[in-house]
């Protein structure tokens, strides 16, 4: 009996082993047949499983959500260029001090182009504008550890549908991806506390007695 549930179990386990290896090679097959630049959907899927096994998904979908509500996320650009003018800038600026309040969380950075030019030329471009806002965010004090573009959509994922140049199609999105890992104030889980911690510092009154007032009035209760 003992040696059966042996060779059950070892059975069991070559078989989970062997899907793991046909889902390895359908990976990497699929990834040698197309162009050889990362699009990010096996990084997000990827990303997406992490999230779901360590509990975080929920509370980075929650961040996410608040920080698209009260920042722009988006930067928008000259044709055929990644400069930042002054008014992606400003935005950038306003992205950093929303971003310093949390030094727990993770952020990408997403260039997009409009459909003007060979996807080729358009994926690169799309990742130089990315690169771009993670630089200027680290010279606002923003660590770069915490920053990634690594993704370029190029022109895949308009704005809005023309063929000629549209500058809201030309943008970059900065979104929330994750928590930093090994950050104290997460090591207990308290993800939701970290989501909440600045609401609640913003609901608490100012104090508007001091130690000569109350002296003065006798210090009684």
């Amino acid at each position: 009996m003992q040696a059966r549930k042996q060779n059950t179990g070892l059975s069991m386990i070559r078989a989970t082993g062997a899907a793991a290896g046909l889902a390895l090679l359908a990976a990497c097959s699929a990834q040698e047949s197309g162009s050889g630049v990362d699009d990010g959907a096996f990084g997000n899927a990827t990303m997406t499983n992490t999230l779901v096994m360590t509990g975080q998904q929920g509370y980075v979908h929650d961040l996410s959500a608040r920080f698209a509500a009260e920042v722009p996320s988006m930067v928008n650009f000259a044709f055929n260029s990644s400069l930042l003018d002054a008014s992606a800038q400003a935005v950038l600026r306003r992205q950093a001090d929303w971003i310093r309040q949390f030094p727990e969380v993770r952020f990408r950075v997403y260039g997009h182009t409009d459909l003007v030019g060979s996807s080729s030329y358009n994926k690169a471009l799309g990742l130089r504008r990315a690169q771009a806002v993670v630089g200027y965010l680290s010279t606002l004090g923003i660590s770069r550890s915490r920053l990634e573009a690594v993704v370029s959509f190029g022109e895949t994922q308009p704005l809005v549908v023309t063929e000629g140049r549209e500058r809201r199609n030309r943008r970059t999105v900065t979104e929330v991806s994750g928590f930093v890992a090994n950050h104290p104030s997460l090591l207990d889980g308290k993800y939701a506390e970290v989501i909440y911690r600045e609401y609640v510092r913003s609901a608490q009154p100012a104090t508007v007695l001091s130690g000569t007032s109350l002296s003065q009035d006798g210090g009684g209760s």
